[in-house]
């Protein structure tokens, strides 16, 4: 069961993906806030694997509260739903962790389409947004701009030989969460294995 919370703050629209999402066997809507804070709260206590949400919110925006849900809790998916499609907006979304982003002029059941791809590990960009932005082999989009903060600094660890073990005491994680972030930063950067990640952290001698 793929479990999802949706941060909207226009409740129509909430109201709309809710009821696209609502017979979908596969799928199991487990919050609903219309403010980041709210937001937060429900994945505290829910923890779902999917997280759609607006950038412009109250209290807390969806930039802030991605990169939060994404320390804690590095597995859950998380998914842009936004007006906007300026550069910054989506490089900030893809910084902070997000998986996904979609426009909300968009066919609403590409939101089913991309629930389904993050879920799987994979990632989900609207038709309308420019591929340089997110694709790995474009020059104006280095590979490091698609790492969120936190595995931009682990990268910056691996690179000075660190291992998880010690990662985890330096940032106060546990091991396993860093293993996840290492795997995260494998999937993204398209290496394969711990071998080329480390030789690509030497070789890039990331300082952030």
């Amino acid at each position: 069961m793929i479990t999802v919370a949706i941060a909207e703050d226009h409740q129509s629209l909430i109201d709309g993906v809710e009821l696209l999402l609502r017979y979908e066997e596969e799928i199991s809507i487990v919050g609903m806030a219309n403010d980041g804070e709210e937001l937060l709260n429900i994945v505290r206590r829910k923890q779902p694997k999917v997280v759609l949400t607006d950038i412009r919110m109250p209290k807390i925006d969806g930039i802030a509260a991605t990169k939060i849900i994404k320390k804690e809790f590095p597995h859950t998916k998380v998914i842009a739903f936004s007006m906007f499609d300026q550069e910054d907006a989506v490089r900030q979304m893809i910084e902070a962790g997000a998986s996904g982003y979609l426009l909300k002029n968009s066919p609403l059941d590409e939101v089913l389409t991309a629930i389904q791809q993050v879920t799987k590990g994979e990632t989900y960009f609207d038709a309308a947004i420019d591929p340089k932005l997110f694709s790995k082999d474009a020059k104006q989009a280095p590979k490091k701009q698609l790492l969120s903060k936190s595995e931009r600094e682990i990268l910056t660890l691996i690179g000075q030989g660190k291992t998880s073990s010690e990662i985890a005491t330096i940032r106060f994680n546990s091991v396993s969460t860093v293993e996840t972030h290492r795997k995260n930063i494998i999937r993204k950067l398209g290496l394969h294995g711990k071998g080329e990640l480390l030789r690509y952290a030497i070789e890039k001698k990331y300082d952030f």
